[in-house]
């Protein structure tokens, strides 16, 4: 059937980092470095088919539970009306988790880097289960604020003590003003742990639309990846270590979010719920921290930067704005278009901008524009990163 065939395509994109990995240099700790990555894909095909295969076994419990919703952005039309079950990005959580588990045995020969690893391990879970708690409980905003913090604990504790680098790189141009670097101290980590809830809670708020949440989590996933195997290809020596520890995270989250995105596109049969866009946040959060290449990372995060930046009124409730549970666009029932309304956010935006149009057209909008941000920081990584820092 199409819909099989269609299932068989997303698994393509698990395939691209072969190509790259063939460019790696030929020693021996390239040819572990490459067994891994097949290694990981070789896994990663298998946790996109089992998500793929427990969500639609999942959903009945969910809804049984009370865990269900109604498509905003079809109110008045029979779509509306149905229930939708939430939360259903713990699926893809728990897959990642048990994939994860079974691939410390990458890491058994360096303690340090298996240190990290589970630190890592224990941020995601702890993240997922205070998402899905928001998900039960539906708790005020300012607690989604507070719960990233929480579960980085475990990261900042085993960086502190593993690594404890406070460093930072200064650009050449502030160089007369400052030295080449400079020491942060406390505040590194605490830039670390405002670097997860700004992953968790851009993600969360950058929503809305079927299929937005887990498309641009894909998009950006992909764009770190293909970061990592440049890193591993061309890169310092001394950095492959960092950048196979993000790519053998990264893939099983591509895998399972692909799987998820099955469900979740236009017109969804599922919702993501805060389980997956804090589950997703946290990953990116802690590749970034534990791979060194946050500045690298926040570059991936324009969208979401400039939909924070656009939503503050409205977040904070500043010059006369209130801030609704949902920010949403309303429907237009007779030309099934979606409208802009006075909510600040770059989904409204794009209404206003280039007009009204259908769901699956403005969130196709919305990715294009994350496809876009992703391609150029990328540029801009390799082409003018080196004006401002000596290496990165």
């Amino acid at each position: 059937s199409s819909m099989s065939s269609n299932k068989l395509l997303a698994v393509f994109p698990l395939t691209i980092p072969l190509f790259l990995v063939n460019h790696l240099p030929h020693d021996d700790d390239v040819v572990s470095i490459r067994s891994q990555v097949i290694m990981i894909i070789a896994l990663s095909t298998i946790a996109y088919f089992s998500t793929d295969w427990l969500i639609p076994k999942i959903t009945p419990f969910l809804l049984r539970a009370n865990l269900f919703g109604y498509d905003i952005n079809k109110k008045g039309s029979k779509e509306g009306e149905k229930k939708i079950p939430e939360s259903l990005g713990i699926v893809p959580a728990f897959v990642f988790i048990v994939l994860i588990i079974l691939c410390q045995s990458f890491f058994y020969e360096n303690n340090q880097k298996l240190v990290e690893y589970n630190a890592g391990l224990m941020s995601i879970c702890f993240i997922v289960l205070l998402g899905f708690v928001d998900d039960v409980l539906d708790l005020p905003w300012r607690y989604k604020v507070i719960l990233p913090l929480i579960a980085s604990f475990p990261l900042l504790t085993v960086y502190a003590n593993v690594q404890g680098i406070t460093w930072i790189a200064i650009p050449k141009p502030l160089h007369w003003l400052l030295h080449e670097s400079v020491n942060l101290w406390v505040f590194y980590y605490v830039y670390m742990s405002l670097l997860s809830v700004f992953c968790t809670n851009s993600i969360n708020i950058f929503a809305g639309i079927n299929g937005l949440e887990a498309g641009q989590s894909f998009l950006m996933a992909v764009s770190v990846v293909i970061h990592n195997l440049l890193q591993l290809c061309f890169g310092p020596e001394e950095l492959r270590g960092n950048h196979l520890f993000s790519v053998l995270l990264m893939i099983p989250f591509i895998a399972t979010t692909l799987a998820l995105l099955n469900h979740n596109w236009y017109p969804s049969r599922v919702f993501v719920g805060d389980t997956y866009t804090m589950f997703a946040g946290m990953i990116f959060a802690v590749v970034g921290i534990l791979g060194h290449f946050s500045k690298t990372l926040i570059l991936f995060f324009i969208p979401q930067i400039l939909n924070f930046l656009y939503s503050i009124p409205q977040l904070f409730s500043l010059f006369g704005y209130s801030c609704p549970r949902h920010r949403l666009p309303s429907l237009n029932v007779k030309t099934r278009n979606l409208m802009p309304t006075d909510d600040l956010n770059l989904v409204n935006l794009f209404l206003r901008v280039f007009g009204p149009t259908t769901e699956r057209s403005l969130c196709l909008r919305l990715l294009s524009f994350q496809s876009i941000c992703c391609i150029g920081a990328l540029i801009l990584r390799y082409t003018l990163a080196h004006v401002f820092y000596d290496s990165l």
